[in-house]
């Protein structure tokens, strides 16, 4: 997932600062799944990379099914969990329209149909106001007060300006009757995911992410079913990296992890 150093199409649309989208010499041409997809990224905006497919990795979604992608960014998610499932119904939502059109421009050049509207999740879009089998969402996860990035785009992507329990909220009422949300957020929000899942919310798992054994686990994968009543899981944690450290130029990913971040392949059922 490293940019390839290629230049984008030309866009009419990258043309227009004032609309806030980005021109074709602030973005980078990367590499997802071993080259299935290319997306164009912002040099210096928010940047997806593993998160955005593990998430996918942990989508249950069937062929046919419907998904919305809630802050879908420049659409990695989505595109990843298109590469692995074919002939979904897929939708984002977009605060940004830079990075709307984004989604819209890599799902156009990966042939993947994506609906993508830009928007607030606070306020859905009437063409969003229906009922979805899943709903998938990488929330931002730097507390805001800090330190803002001199680039506004990427503070708007990275820094909490919503709660999570507000991103839940919105899922579960764009879920069907037994739909599911499956969301990767800091592992510190998990007190908060848990107590925002009632009443529509059940059948919850939890998924640590560890970089390496040992390690304390910083980001979690929550599933969750409207309407669910099976009890709660907290899943064996997925490790990332083999070895204590990094060692040498080289990646080291775990079987599992690499069967993900190279192939495109599902989470195992028993770890979602």
């Amino acid at each position: 997932m490293t940019g390839t150093g290629n230049n984008p199409e030309p866009s009419p649309q990258t043309d227009a600062p004032d609309q806030g989208l980005f021109q074709d010499h602030e973005l980078s041409d990367d590499k997802f799944l071993t080259g299935r997809l290319q997306l164009w990224q912002p040099l210096r905006g928010y940047r997806a990379a593993t998160d955005a497919v593990f998430l996918a990795a942990a989508c249950g979604a069937k062929p046919g099914e419907s998904v919305l992608d809630l802050g879908c960014g420049a659409g990695a998610a989505s595109l990843c969990l298109a590469a692995r499932v074919p002939g979904l119904q897929l939708s984002g939502l977009e605060l940004q329209p830079g990075y709307a059109e984004l989604a819209r421009r890599n799902a156009a050049r990966n042939a993947v149909p994506i609906e993508v509207h830009q928007g607030d999740l606070t306020r859905m879009p009437k063409a969003l106001r229906r009922d979805f089998d899943h709903v998938i969402a990488n929330p931002p996860w730097y507390p805001a007060g800090g330190t803002p990035s001199p680039v506004g785009v990427r503070a708007t992507a990275m820094q909490i300006t919503l709660p999570v329990s507000t991103w839940i909220l919105a899922a579960a009422r764009r879920l069907a009757p037994g739909g599911w949300l499956t969301m990767i957020a800091g592992a510190d929000s998990m007190p908060e995911m848990l107590a925002a899942l009632a009443p529509k919310l059940g059948s919850a798992s939890i998924l640590p992410l560890q970089a390496r054994e040992g390690r304390e686990a910083l980001r979690v994968i929550l599933r969750a079913r409207k309407g669910g009543r099976s009890a709660f899981r907290l899943l064996a944690p997925l490790v990332i990296h083999q070895g204590q450290a990094h060692d040498g130029d080289r990646e080291s990913y775990t079987p599992l992890a690499n069967s993900i971040l190279r192939d495109g392949a599902a989470l195992p059922a028993q770890s979602r």
